[in-house]
C-alpha cells in the first residue's frame, strides 16, 4: 500500500498522451473507468466521479448540512470517469507491461551505493543475499520521497515553504459503509454524481481524513494531520489512534463501524519533503522522488505524470548533445517550482481548514487550473498550459500566488470576504467549468453547455469544443448560442 492511489482527468489524460506517443496499448484502456472494466475486470480499481469534501464541527452530530459540502464533479457518467488505482493489482500489471516489451525487471533488490565512473554510474546492493552491481550510463530514481539516490548521494532537503509539519496514519479496511447509505450526507437536491463514488476528504481542525472504496471490498483511508493534531491523536500508536480520530467525528465513527484493518497500520512522521538537489551529470529524480506535499486534491499524479513526459523527452531529443545539461537543469528547476506552488496551494488549505468557505473558494483554483489546463491539451494547445497550476501564466500565475500569501493571514469574517471575491476574479478568465457559479452552491457537475459558452476563453469556436466533446464521450445537448 502506498499513498498515492487518486487519478485525476489530467492524470488520465497524461498517462493516454504518453500511452499514445510512446505505443503503449496495454496502458491506455486504463485511463477510463468504463474501459478499464471492459478491458482488465481482474484488476481491483475504485470509480471516482469526483471529488468530495465534508467539513466537521467539533462534537457536530447529525447530517452534515449542505452548506458543509463541496462536491466537484469530474465527469458527467461513469464511463469516462476516473479511477482510484488499486496499487497492488496496478503496480503488478504494469510490471508485467514493462517485462513484455522487453524491460529487465528485477526485484527484492537493496540498493546501497552510487559511484561516478567513466561514461556513466555504477550503483550496487544485494539481490536474494547476493552482492550485485549495475554499470549505466544514466540513472532515473522513481523510488519515492528520500529514496535510494536522495540517501547514496546526501543530497539533503530544503523546507516546504509556508507548509505546515504534518503526519499521516493509513491502513485498508473491509466493511466499510458509505455514507451516503448511512444517511449522514444532506442531500437537498440531486447530486453532481454518488457522492462515495469520488475522492473523499474529510475537513477537520488540523488535519483531514481520505476515504477511497475500491471495487474488491477494500477501502483505503487515512488521517493527514499538522503536528498539534497528530499529537493529540498520539498517530504514532496506529490503531488506537486511528480509534481515537473515529470517535471525534460522529459521521466517522458510524461509517467504519464494524470495518476491520485489512493491513497493519501505517505511520509516516513527516509527510512533506523536498530534496535540496533533483538532478546530476547522469541521474535524475522524478518528482516522485524529488518532492511531496500532501494527498489533498490528489496532485501527484499529475506532477509525476508531467514529470515523466518531460524528461522522456529529453532523453529523445538531447540525449548525447551539447544541449543535454542544460535541458536536465531545466527540467529540475521546473520540477521544484512546481513543488511550490502544490506546497502553497495546499499550505494554504491546511490554513483554512476552519473557514470552510475561503477553503473552497481556494479549491477553485485548483480546478480551474486543471480543468483549463485538460482542455487546451485536448484541443492540441498544451502551450497554453505548459505547467501544473499555471504556474507560469502570464496573468493566473502571479495573480493566484497572491491569493494564496493572502490566504494564510486572515483574521476575520471580513477579509475571509473580500478574499473569496478576489479568488472569483482570478478564476473568471480560465474557468471553463462553471466554477465561478454561485447559484449551484458548491455543487459542480459536469456540463457541456458550460465548456461551450467559454470557448473563447481557450481561444476555441464552439464548433471545436462540441467536436473535443464528443471525442470525450460528452456529447452536448445543444449548439445553440
Amino acid at each position: 500500500m502506498a499513498i498515492g492511489e487518486s487519478s485525476t482527468p489530467l492524470s488520465n489524460l497524461l498517462l493516454e498522451e504518453l500511452a499514445t506517443r510512446y505505443g503503449l496499448p496495454g496502458i491506455r484502456p486504463l485511463t477510463k473507468w468504463g474501459t478499464w472494466q471492459q478491458s482488465h475486470p481482474e484488476l481491483a480499481c475504485g470509480l471516482k466521479r469526483g471529488f468530495s469534501f465534508f467539513r466537521h464541527e467539533p462534537g457536530q452530530r447529525g447530517p452534515i448540512a449542505r452548506a458543509s459540502e463541496l462536491l466537484v464533479a469530474a465527469s458527467p457518467h461513469d464511463a469516462i470517469a476516473d479511477t482510484h488505482w488499486y496499487r497492488a493489482d496496478f503496480d503488478q500489471y504494469l510490471v508485467e507491461e514493462a517485462q513484455r516489451l522487453g524491460v529487465e525487471y528485477m526485484d527484492e533488490v537493496d540498493l546501497r551505493e552510487f559511484f561516478e565512473i567513466d561514461h556513466g554510474v555504477e550503483i550496487s546492493g544485494t539481490r536474494n543475499g547476493r552482492e550485485m552491481k549495475i554499470a549505466t550510463r544514466f540513472v532515473v530514481d522513481a523510488t519515492g520521497p528520500r529514496g535510494f539516490l536522495h540517501r547514496a548521494l546526501k543530497l539533503g532537503e530544503r523546507p516546504l515553504p509556508e507548509f505546515p509539519a504534518t503526519q499521516a496514519l493509513y491502513s485498508y479496511f473491509q466493511g466499510v459503509h458509505r455514507i451516503s447509505d448511512l444517511k449522514q450526507v444532506t442531500l437537498d437536491g440531486e447530486p453532481p454524481y454518488p457522492v462515495d463514488d469520488a475522492a473523499v476528504h474529510h475537513l477537520l481542525d488540523g488535519g483531514w481524513v481520505w476515504v477511497l472504496h475500491f471495487s474488491n471490498g477494500i477501502t483505503s483511508a487515512g488521517v493527514a494531520a499538522t503536528d498539534a493534531f497528530a499529537e493529540a491523536l498520539q498517530l504514532e500508536e496506529g490503531e488506537p489512534a486511528w480509534k481515537r480520530l473515529l470517535e471525534r467525528v460522529p459521521a466517522l465513527w458510524d461509517q467504519f463501524a464494524g470495518a476491520k484493518a485489512a493491513q497493519p497500520f501505517r505511520h509516516i512522521p513527516r509527510l512533506g519533503f523536498r530534496s535540496a538537489a533533483m538532478r546530476g551529470q547522469n541521474w535524475a529524480l522524478l518528482p516522485s522522488a524529488a518532492g511531496f506535499v500532501d494527498p489533498l486534491l490528489s496532485t501527484g499524479f499529475p506532477l509525476t505524470l508531467l514529470g515523466v513526459s518531460r524528461l522522456a523527452e529529453i532523453l529523445e531529443r538531447d540525449w548525447g548533445l551539447g544541449t543535454f545539461s542544460a535541458q536536465l537543469e531545466s527540467y529540475a528547476a521546473q520540477t521544484d517550482a512546481e513543488l511550490l506552488v502544490t506546497s502553497r496551494l495546499i499550505g494554504a488549505l491546511y490554513a483554512n481548514l476552519g473557514n470552510f468557505p475561503v477553503f473552497v473558494a481556494l479549491s477553485l483554483l485548483y480546478f480551474a487550473a486543471a480543468s483549463y489546463s485538460e482542455v487546451v491539451r485536448r484541443l492540441g494547445r498544451p502551450q497554453l498550459a505548459s505547467s501544473f497550476l499555471l504556474r507560469d501564466h502570464p496573468q493566473f500565475g502571479p495573480q493566484c500566488a497572491r491569493v494564496l500569501d493572502r490566504a494564510r493571514l486572515i483574521r476575520n469574517a471580513g477579509e475571509s470576504e473580500e478574499l473569496i471575491e478576489e479568488i472569483f476574479r482570478v478564476i473568471a478568465p480560465i474557468d471553463v467549468a462553471g466554477l465561478s457559479d454561485r447559484a449551484r452552491r458548491n455543487w459542480y457537475p459536469v456540463e457541456a453547455e458550460d465548456l461551450l459558452g467559454a470557448a473563447h476563453k481557450v481561444g476555441a469556436t464552439r464548433d471545436e469544443i462540441a467536436l473535443m466533446l464528443e471525442r470525450c464521450g460528452i456529447r452536448p445537448a445543444t449548439l445553440q448560442a
